[in-house]
């Protein structure tokens, strides 16, 4: 009777402990990539001194290469050549309620895919590398760093854990023949390449933030919330809360494409 006793009570407890000693090493491995990470996370955004306030955050990037490179979303830098202020480009680094700010300027848009590559002045950075996206399978658990809500509560980097939930063609096919008209016809010709659906939360400040493994910190992909849902989600009357990112091999096709080969 003592044994089963002392088996009914034990048994939970050991059963707690397996658990704990399973989860505690994926918690501890993303800590310390999370401390890795962030001093490569950098504020993407445009400054105007005659403006209040003189810095208006666009989005976010991440540092690669020789430490002087970042990469984001085309669309988060689309308004500055519009700019009537003349704004300059910069990216911001540091932490806390005084970033430090560097000029920027673009070295090479993939409109297609919605990224850019940027060079910015000053010494170089800590960088984070890219993993091989092709290997990413749906079900896979990753992690993204980035600024969701802006600079507002200031310069602290914020990181969501996240699943693939599918890997999807970025366009939403037409729901009957009616739909396909030429222009829809072209764009799903020319938009025909898959992306990341995650179950994580982003919003449009993440836009250009990196998701990585948590383990080694490899990025496999780049956070967007305007360009992909613009697309993918153009035929539903309500729009949902699906987060989407950019596969990182097209990082490795822009990078090449520009001579930058440390990656």
């Amino acid at each position: 009777m003592h044994n089963l006793v002392t088996s009914f009570i034990f048994r939970p407890f050991i059963l707690i402990c397996l658990v704990f000693f399973l989860i505690t090493p994926c918690q501890a491995d993303l800590v310390k990539t999370i401390e890795q990470v962030k001093p490569a996370i950098v504020g993407i955004g445009s400054f105007y001194k005659l403006r209040s306030p003189p810095i208006n955050f666009l989005g976010t990037g991440f540092v690669i290469g020789d430490g002087q490179h970042a990469i984001t979303n085309t669309h988060v830098i689309s308004g500055l050549s519009t700019s009537k202020n003349k704004d300059s480009l910069i990216i911001m680094t540091g932490r806390g309620d005084k970033p430090e700010l560097r000029k920027a300027n673009v070295i090479a848009l993939d409109k297609e895919h919605d990224l850019a590559l940027l060079h910015f002045e000053g010494t170089a950075l800590p960088t984070m590398k890219l993993g091989n996206a092709n290997q990413a399978k749906e079900g896979q658990s990753l992690a993204f760093t980035g600024f969701p809500i802006g600079m507002i509560l200031g310069f602290y980097p914020v990181t969501h854990r996240a699943i693939i939930s599918s890997i999807t063609p970025v366009i939403l096919p037409a729901q009957n023949a009616r739909q396909l008209d030429a222009a829809k016809i072209r764009q799903l010709q020319r938009s025909a390449y898959k992306v990341f659906q995650l179950d994580g939360t982003a919003y449009p400040g993440n836009s250009g933030s990196p998701l990585y493994d948590p383990e080694t910190g490899m990025v496999y992909g780049v956070i967007n919330m305007v360009f992909v849902k613009g697309k993918k989600e153009s035929l539903l009357s309500d729009p949902s809360g699906i987060s989407y990112a950019i596969p990182g091999n097209y990082i490795v096709d822009l990078l090449k494409r520009n001579g930058q080969n440390n990656f």
